[in-house]
């Protein structure tokens, strides 16, 4: 009976994963590739500037690593991840250089609050700002609006280090003329060379304070921003833009890293503190879960064997998000909630720490 419902778990778990066959692999630049996905049966559903998390085994272990989407689902008939290799990186070397076609990956369900809707009714300027690979979600979403939104437009400010580190490069000069009207791209590189004529250096305040001023004043529609990038760039936008006093309310970001969240786990692994049991709610039943000083409630959960969603464990996006149910939970980092869902009571469990002795936690 035992070995019956654990084989009913380990089934119910493998079906929590879809797999995806390997359509097609591009190219993109010298360290980073596009594979584009077989549609599954049914259709993979996904809003624009959503991530997958793929899992895979390395050595023996699961590892999962979280890949924004570059496509559109309403303007491109394949679901595509971009993946930049990273120095040392385990998925993105293993993925810039082995994967072919017909390979299998699995994957979590797409997930991500770095979207909007669209509507052909629409009157809006889209301003993108996008630096290295974070480019990929803005790919998707610059999309989507040039083909639902005959009466918006779009400017995409784009920064890469080299003429040669430009992703997409070929796709957005084909875009850009096929939308005269209604896209315009700003090409920014730190490190060009000398026969490059646009932007070059860091994107400084005072540049893109200027590019902001001029869409502002230009446009007779409402503006919308979407940030992605390194923290550098993220920064230096957010903070132009709060001196422009834009609204929050119209400003979208992303970010792969989490500064905050590593340095806070760090911090944690000396610091002294209280070792807590929480109770986490998963699948219909209850888990007491030791969580030392040291730990998540994600690694704790994990530690003891728990299936717990998770992807990122950067606190920027939602798969280990659950609902605080009571106690207090102090988090590392919660950029992947929103404010409606904080004040909610939602916590992300993969950089959650309990501060009382009754926290209770249901993972939804």
């Amino acid at each position: 009976m035992f070995n019956l419902f654990k084989k009913k778990k380990e089934v119910a778990k493998k079906q929590t994963f879809l797999p995806l066959k390997v359509r097609e692999v591009v190219k993109e630049t010298a360290d980073t590739v596009s594979i584009y996905f077989e549609q599954p049966e049914p259709y993979l559903e996904y809003k624009p500037g959503q991530f997958l998390t793929l899992v895979m085994d390395f050595e023996g272990k699961e590892q999962r690593r979280s890949y924004s989407l570059c496509t559109s689902p309403y303007m491109d008939p394949f679901p595509g991840i971009s993946v930049k290799r990273v120095p040392g990186g385990l998925f993105s070397n293993f993925l810039n250089e082995k994967i072919h076609p017909g390979k299998t990956i699995n994957v979590l369900k797409p997930l991500g609050n770095f979207t909007t809707d669209f509507h052909s009714k629409n009157q809006k300027h889209f301003f993108l700002v996008a630096g290295g690979s974070g480019i990929t979600p803005i790919m998707g979403i610059m999309k989507s609006v040039l083909v639902n939104e005959p009466n918006s437009k779009v400017t995409l400010l784009y920064c890469s280090r080299h003429e040669d580190h430009i992703i997409f490069k070929k796709e957005l000069d084909e875009l850009e003329h096929k939308y005269a009207d209604h896209l315009k791209v700003i090409h920014n590189l730190s490190q060009p060379t000398e026969a490059w004529t646009g932007l070059k250096g860091r994107l400084s305040s005072e540049t893109l304070k200027g590019l902001v001023n001029t869409a502002e004043s230009e446009s007779e529609f409402q503006t919308e921003y979407f940030i992605c990038g390194p923290e550098g760039i993220l920064e230096t936008t957010l903070e132009v833009l709060s001196s422009l006093q834009i609204s929050s309310e119209k400003i979208h970001k992303e970010s792969f890293f989490s500064a905050a969240a590593e340095a806070a786990h760090e911090a944690a692994a000396t610091a002294g503190g209280l070792t807590r049991d929480v109770t986490v709610l998963l699948e219909g039943e209850e888990h007491l879960v030791t969580v030392t000083p040291d730990k998540t409630i994600l690694e704790a959960g994990l530690d003891q064997n728990l299936n717990m969603p998770f992807s990122c464990q950067s606190g920027l996006c939602t798969a280990c998000r659950g609902k605080l149910i009571s106690g207090e939970v102090k988090m590392d980092e919660d950029s992947g909630l929103s404010q409606n869902e904080i004040d909610a009571g939602y916590v992300l469990c993969c950089v959650g720490r309990p501060m009382t002795d009754d926290v209770k936690v249901r993972i939804e």
